[in-house]
């Protein structure tokens, strides 16, 4: 969608939900969500709600446990989540009159308007906020932009 390739305009006064899909065997989720929320707040949003799905952490229990192959690899194509955690956020999203949910993770194009429908907000990533947030030390958080 073109309106997504544009600037983004500030988020002043915009409550926000962070939301990351991470590797189970990545250990300091915690960091790269704080980096966002760093990012939201500079932009003047407000953090409200953190929702994490993680993948691979429980496979241990299933007979076919599919696999570190498909660790870093998004449950669903439409919307990088699990419908029952999509649905989670969508839940709360309406009960707190959420204005933006921000990705960690990149977004395709149908993953965006897929989720804007659903949600019934806005929905960015770290990377529309101007930073890639990645999963190592180095945050890509450099200068301002």
């Amino acid at each position: 969608m073109k309106q997504y390739r544009e600037r983004v305009p500030p988020l002043d006064g915009a409550d926000v939900v962070l939301v990351g899909l991470f590797s189970a065997n990545e250990k300091q989720y915690e960091v790269r969500l704080d980096a966002l929320a760093a990012l939201v707040e500079a932009g003047g949003g407000r953090v409200v709600g953190r929702y994490v799905q993680r993948r691979g952490a429980s496979d241990r229990w299933k007979e076919r446990p599919g696999g570190a192959a498909r660790m870093s690899q998004p449950f669903s194509r439409r919307t990088l989540l699990t419908h029952g955690k999509v649905r989670e956020i969508a839940e709360a999203c309406q009960k707190a009159e959420i204005d933006a949910v921000v990705f960690v993770n990149t977004l395709t194009d149908l993953q965006r308007s897929v989720l804007a429908d659903v949600l019934g907000c806005l929905v960015l990533s770290g990377e529309d906020l101007g930073c890639l947030v990645s999963s190592g030390d180095d945050l890509g958080c450099g200068g301002s932009g």
